[in-house]
């Protein structure tokens, strides 16, 4: 599988919204990040859907290296 493309070596805060739905980018293809748009198709990449059970500031992955996506785990800082 190809690698994402880093869209940017920073993670995103959010204000999540409780039992909201939110679709995270995982190709780095999106033009509105850190959310899909659809712009994977073709490319062999799916978004991560999640729901948080509270409102919350959430950091979320942006350069898409994550190994919890779609949250910042600091792999940024190793690019």
């Amino acid at each position: 599988m190809k690698l994402p493309k880093i869209f940017n070596k920073a993670p995103i805060a959010i204000d999540v919204i409780k039992d909201k739905k939110y679709a995270w980018c995982s190709c780095g293809l999106s033009e509105n990040q850190p959310f899909c748009n659809g712009a994977h198709k073709g490319f062999g990449f799916t978004p991560k859907i999640f729901t948080k059970n509270e409102d919350k500031k959430i950091y979320l992955c942006n350069c898409k290296q994550t190994s919890n996506p779609p949250y910042c785990d600091g792999t940024h800082n190793k690019l």
